[in-house]
């Protein structure tokens, strides 16, 4: 398959391909990741699709076109772009899976989770729900200020690999990304269907403790974990792409014929159900056992309950405010006064040090620091201050 390595000839159409035979009527949406397009999975999407799957790999919203217009979209907007792409699919198919790729992940588990009742099951490769980094924590500030930063080389370890992202990351857009993880994270518990969850051990882009994070946080009754070890972040465009094509196909077949149930259920052997069966009855059977619910005498162990959890209540301490030192007094001026110097600087012209907008950034940094630093060492100004002597 051929790929063209000018960014300026990235596609920008979304790739609909029919499928034929029985196979046919399974439709599988796969979504691309963040700053991509289509041809960042076109090989995943391909593959399914020669395995006579019918398969659609929308264009989202703001990508496969210019940085600047995905700079003018947000979380919502990819959403529906995906939500559009699922619609269409389900008037020409009788099952639908949904996969998809890093922040195509993320979509497909909010698929999961509004739509869980209408989806077959889900596969999530790489998926970017979240970002420990601390440069991650100054985007809601850095995107007021600069608009976009230069990436840095794709995260796939296979070489010759084709351009199929920006070269440049519009923070706006970034900050909305980080939106769309917080809204995704809470209700991976309404994520009730047939899961797979595909990681990579070497991902520099994605943290693979996020895979696990979904791992751990579903309610699937059914989940396969498959991991790669050649592959970056990218894998549809990597060394395992075979291997993510064919582990997709055979997990959409498992799901359709029972064979995932199947498996789920071996884990247990009958002996051992029988036997966590009684467990649970014998357990049950001595709580109650201990129950007093007559009415007609004077307490219940409903109402003793009732006492002990009023004599257990918490009641929340009163704490004496302390004043602010000299090193917090600081941290409050550069955190408040470094953008406001920043926003006189930007709207009026406003240069004091003639360093252009760089006290202002100077000035917030130091500001962070000495926050940092106040909440890793007590204060020792004052008569106040308790060394932990015993006196």
């Amino acid at each position: 398959m051929a790929f063209s390595k000018d960014p300026e000839e990235l596609p920008v159409s979304a790739l609909k391909l029919p499928g034929s035979g029985s196979r046919g009527r399974i439709g599988v949406l796969v979504l691309h990741g963040f700053l991509g397009s289509p041809i960042s999975i076109e090989p995943w999407a391909r593959g399914l699709h020669e395995a006579d799957f019918t398969v659609s790999a929308p264009r989202l919203a703001g990508h496969g076109s210019s940085w600047q217009e995905l700079n003018e979209t947000t979380w919502q907007d990819w959403y529906e772009s995906a939500e559009q792409a699922f619609l269409e699919l389900k008037t020409q198919c009788e099952s639908i899976f949904v996969a998809g790729f890093s922040m195509g992940g993320a979509l497909a588990l909010r698929l999961a989770e509004i739509r869980g009742s209408e989806i077959d099951g889900v596969i999530a490769l790489n998926p970017s729900i979240g970002d420990d980094r601390l440069i991650f924590k100054a985007i809601p500030l850095l995107k007021y200020l600069v608009p976009t930063v230069k990436n840095g080389p794709s995260d796939i370890a296979k070489p010759g690999a084709p351009a199929h992202i920006y070269d440049r990351t519009p923070l706006r857009a970034l900050d909305s990304l980080r939106a769309l993880w917080r809204r995704v994270r809470p209700d991976l518990y309404l994520v009730d269907l047939p899961l797979m969850v595909a990681y990579s051990e070497n991902d520099h882009t994605v943290n693979p403790k996020w895979a696990q994070y979904v791992l751990d946080n579903v309610y699937s009754p059914t989940v396969r974990e498959l991991i790669f070890e050649r592959s970056f972040h990218n894998v549809s465009l990597d060394y395992d792409a075979p291997e993510l094509i064919a582990e997709s196909i055979a997990f959409i077949e498992d799901v359709l014929t029972g064979a995932l149930d199947d498996v789920a259920a071996e884990d247990f052997t009958d002996d051992e159900l029988d036997d966590e069966a009684e467990l649970i009855n014998a357990e049950f059977e001595s709580i109650v056992s201990h129950l007093n619910l007559d009415q007609s005498t004077g307490t219940t162990y409903l109402d003793e309950l009732d006492a002990r959890a009023e004599a257990e209540r918490f009641i929340p301490p009163n704490p004496r405010i302390e004043p602010t030192d000299q090193r917090g007094r600081w941290a409050i001026a550069g955190l408040v006064g470094g953008p406001i110097y920043l926003l006189m600087e930007g709207l009026t012209g406003f240069d004091l040090f003639g360093f252009g907008p760089w006290p202002g950034i100077c000035a917030f940094i130091g500001g962070v620091v000495m926050a940092i630093y106040k909440a890793a060492k007590p204060s020792t100004d004052g008569d106040d201050y308790d060394d932990g002597a015993v006196i």
